[in-house]
């Protein structure tokens, strides 16, 4: 309710109606006598203004809210002068969507994609997501956890409904079930909304860049979306060049005959392209995605396969490639030739590895280090390893057993086989046999244990290339024992050169 005050003009005839009512009286008892009238000129009346107080009701807001509006009326630049004032970015939107859904329940929701991620994303201290709640019109929250799910928290916006009440608790809002609706509603308008970016290749690039990780936190937190979710992740390859590319391109250009699709982790895109693991895939024509994102080890654990392909790392166990007669009946007379060696490999190694193999996925590498099929791949070790406040009691049991593959075809296998069957004894034999070993940590990318002992067996290999051979046994006493039998040999020389 208002009080308005109105100016208002007003005559002097007007005041003086009254005396016009008192003198009707004495005119009526005149009528009767003839009435003479002098020519007179009209008199002008005189104004006065006058206060005239009135109350009546204001609408105080006439703009009707923009999400209220029809999306065919609302203009580009309307759009994004609200995203503005909304998310106080400095920047457009990149994408938007704007909806209302009818029926059972009714709500309505503007949901904005923002060009470039926040630094802040994924800290603990930072409220959950950017979604307003509006209950008809009407602010409610905007830290409401159960309006959108963690992965999706860079999606901006505000969502009207008009079926919750507008007295709710926090505590009510939590356990209603029509947030569980209005939820289910707005993840799957994100997911088109994303899809809808996808078609132009220029601005997906700009979104994949920036929220990637949502997208592959996504896989492995929504169970139920997980298909759509995988149709938009973008990886580099062995073949893509600068290019990413679907898992459906992948399976386009799966090779005749291949059932799996192949994946390798690491730490860059240079590391794991020149990864022995790589060699003989290569050399047949396979295609390998390159997973380098420290999430992408947690994704994969979730997703096991894609459209009926199953997801094969090819740094662990279980990788079969298609082999014809000829080279299957190659590997057994290889295996019966090399295994005198493998055994001895493995008594020299003791626990270091759980067993010592002929592999077939090495072209120019003597040897490379396996995993086991559902223990940690080398990446997800060295992530562990970095984790602040990891606990180290789960790592003894996650830690895969490592197995061994040796390269037949290799000169230095095939020399080393020799050697060890003149005499397994020699000491020089089981120095090569460790350093086979210590080169392959590093190469399948794993961390050695003992760097200081490897350096001391790459020291001794550059004295005998630089032909220096030193008598001196003092010197000799400071490379490291390379078994136990040795290391009681060194401790007894030490004790007498004490006495």
């Amino acid at each position: 309710m208002v009080e308005k005050t109105t100016d208002k003009e007003v005559t002097d005839s007007d005041e003086d109606e009254k005396k016009d009512d008192e003198k009707k009286d004495d005119e009526e008892k005149k009528d009767d006598e003839p009435e003479i009238k002098d020519d007179e000129k009209p008199k002008e009346k005189k104004t006065k203004k006058i206060k005239e107080v009135s109350h009546e009701y204001e609408t105080l807001n006439k703009t009707k809210p923009i999400w209220m509006r029809k999306p065919d009326d609302i203009t580009r630049d309307e759009y994004v002068s609200f995203y503005k004032s909304l998310t106080n970015d400095w920047e457009e939107h990149l994408q938007c969507k704007h909806f209302s859904v009818e029926g059972q329940l009714e709500f309505t929701a503007l949901l904005f994609v923002p060009k470039r991620a926040p630094f802040d994303l994924f800290e603990n201290k930072k409220k959950k997501n950017n979604l307003k709640l509006y209950v008809r019109r009407v602010f409610i929250m905007d830290d409401c956890e159960d309006l959108i799910p963690e992965w999706l928290s860079f999606v901006k916006g505000i969502v009207d409904s008009n079926d919750l009440p507008l007295n709710i608790s926090r505590e009510t809002l939590q356990q209603n079930r029509i947030l569980k609706v209005i939820k289910k509603n707005v993840v799957k308008k994100c997911l088109e909304m994303f899809a809808e970016i996808a078609e132009n290749q220029e601005d997906y690039k700009k979104f994949y860049e920036q929220f990637s990780k949502n997208l592959k936190l996504g896989i492995h937190e929504d169970t139920t979306n997980r298909k759509k979710i995988a149709d938009l992740l973008r990886f580099s390859t062995s073949k893509s060049g600068e290019e990413q590319i679907s898992f459906k391109d992948y399976i386009a250009r799966m090779k005749e005959g291949q059932k799996d699709i192949f994946y390798i982790t690491g730490e860059s895109r240079a590391q794991v392209a020149a990864s022995p693991f790589m060699e003989t895939l290569k050399k047949r024509g396979y295609e390998v995605l390159y997973l380098v994102d420290p999430i992408d080890e947690y994704m994969v654990q979730q997703m096991k396969d894609y459209d009926d392909h199953k997801l094969k790392s090819i740094t662990k166990e279980g990788l079969d490639l298609d082999e014809t007669e000829d080279e299957k009946k190659k590997k057994e007379e290889e295996k019966a030739k090399f295994e005198n060696l493998c055994k001895l490999m493995k008594d020299i190694l003791g626990d270091k590895v759980e067993k010592v193999v002929l592999g077939s996925r090495m072209d120019e590498s003597p040897c490379v280090l396996v995993t086991s099929e559902f223990g940690w791949s080398a990446s997800m070790e060295r992530i562990m390893k970095a984790q602040a406040l990891r606990d180290s009691s789960t790592s003894s049991y996650m830690v895969s057993k490592k197995t061994l593959e040796l390269n037949a075809q290799h000169q230095i296998v095939s020399e080393l086989r020799n050697k060890a069957e003149v005499d397994q004894s020699d000491k020089t034999v089981k120095d090569l046999v460790w350093l086979m070993y210590e080169t392959a940590l590093l190469t399948s990318g794993f961390s050695l244990e003992e760097p200081q002992n490897f350096a001391s067996r790459i020291h001794r290999m550059i004295k005998l290339g630089l032909s220096i051979f030193e008598d001196d046994k003092a010197e000799d006493d400071d490379l490291p024992p390379l078994d136990d039998a040795t290391a009681e040999e060194v401790d007894t020389n030490r004790m007498e050169e004490v006495d």
